[in-house]
């Protein structure tokens, strides 16, 4: 793969798979240099919030296991340089992991702007070659079993080494970031939950509800509570972000 930049696999455990209400607690970045030459660090994260059973019976992280560790905020100072100038490869990151850290960014004040990373996700390109799990992708492609799954570090190293074999293995699979990004995107969103999307001229529009395929602009014009209902509902942070900065463009 042409590295231009350097590139964070990572993968996140959390409370839960809601990215509104849950919370992060364990996060790996796994950054891989132009050079190729790694580095890697795992944080545990005091949630705030308990970690219900049926969760911690999945990736094995009790309440007890965080009650030291720092919130997410405390992480930053060492998060954030990993993550700058990098684009981002997860398995099922366009859907959870990149929408969740996006949240955990805006609630502890940082201005770290995810929407500026390419992001490369590993289950899309398993699923339109191959349909399968992270499991049987690490099986199917380097013939070895996933130990440890639910570890966040072992979840980052199996990313990266079925992200390398999909690289060998299909020959019209391209080599840049930028185009990898796109082929591995099903659906391209304005914001990361998907709750907004684009039209085929580009421009946003929602993806839900009663103005489902309206454009934000045209809905925002005609109906001016929509907005206030919106930033009042149950809705992602980072949406809410998008749609007021679509609200602001429209001044």
């Amino acid at each position: 793969m042409l590295l231009t930049r350097p590139l964070c696999v990572f993968d996140i455990e959390s409370t839960g798979v809601n990215v509104v209400h849950d919370r992060i607690v364990e996060l790996c970045v796994l950054r891989i240099q132009p050079d190729g030459s790694e580095t890697v660090k795992t944080w545990r994260v005091n949630p705030g919030i308990p970690i219900p059973a049926v969760v911690t019976e999945i990736h094995g992280i009790s309440d007890a296991d965080v009650a030291d560790a720092p919130a997410f905020q405390g992480i930053l100072p060492e998060l954030i340089p990993m993550l700058l100038g990098s684009d981002l490869v997860g398995y099922n990151s366009n859907k959870f992991d990149i929408p969740l850290l996006a949240e955990e960014l805006l609630r502890a004040g940082s201005d770290f702007d995810l929407s500026q990373c390419q992001s490369i996700d590993v289950q899309n390109i398993f699923h339109k070659k191959e349909q399968r799990t992270l499991v049987a992708a690490l099986k199917f492609y380097c013939e070895s079993d996933l130990v440890n799954a639910h570890s966040a570090e072992a979840d980052v190293r199996a990313t990266y080494e079925v992200l390398k074999a999909q690289l060998l293995r299909y020959e019209d699979l391209p080599k840049e970031v930028s185009a990898l990004s796109d082929f591995s995107t099903m659906n391209k969103a304005a914001d990361f939950a998907g709750f907004i999307t684009y039209d085929s001229e580009g421009q946003e529009q929602f993806s839900f509800g009663k103005y489902k395929g309206q454009r934000v602009s045209h809905v925002l014009s005609k109906d001016s509570g929509y907005y206030s209902w919106l930033q009042n509902a149950d809705f992602p942070l980072f949406t809410k972000k998008i749609l007021t900065a679509i609200r602001l463009r429209m001044r």
